[in-house]
């Protein structure tokens, strides 16, 4: 519930993301299984984000996350009615499919080899971000990862780097 009302609330702010909301909602619920609370929070919160983002974007015409700037840029009418069915259909799709292929898919993520796919998904980035940017794209990356790498160092967790957005968004940038 605590999850639910932060991603409410993030469902309108811009520059605020579930990540955020998540770790709201675990500040206000500490239990005995954090690990646990904090799948329980994010899901709740992702969940309440979409739903939420949905009537600001008809209700403000503003959207408040990449995928309804996409829409609102390929001209889809912001009509709650088709929007929120489309939302509700896709929700049960995703319950159906954890309940039929969890427990198969999680058997499956238990057998692969860590260490391979880190390495193997670090060498597409590297190689994505030449692509697209070169060496200046490369120097950011390796810049960005250094500063993820920090939160754990310190003893907090990297969603708290998302404040850095709330400047230029209180600007309007």
């Amino acid at each position: 519930a605590v999850g639910t009302g932060a991603g409410a609330a993030v469902g309108y702010l811009p520059g605020v993301s579930a990540g955020v909301a998540s770790t709201l909602a675990l500040a206000a619920t500490r239990g005995t299984d954090p690990d646990r609370e904090y799948v329980v929070a994010t899901s709740g919160a992702n969940s309440a984000t979409a739903v939420f983002a949905l009537f600001a974007f008809v209700a403000l015409d503003a959207p408040r996350s990449g995928v309804l700037v996409a829409m609102r840029d390929a001209g889809v009418p912001a009509a709650l009615p088709p929007l929120l069915a489309t939302t509700v259909l896709s929700a049960a799709v995703g319950v159906a499919a954890v309940l039929t292929l969890g427990d198969a898919a999680l058997r499956a993520v238990g057998r692969v080899d860590h260490r391979r796919l880190v390495v193997g998904v670090l060498v597409g980035l590297l190689g994505l971000s030449w692509a697209f940017a070169g060496g200046f794209g490369v120097g950011l990356l390796v810049a960005a990862a250094a500063v993820g790498l920090v939160p754990p160092r310190v003893g907090c967790r990297r969603v708290h780097l998302m404040g850095v957005l709330i400047g230029p968004v209180a600007l309007g940038l």
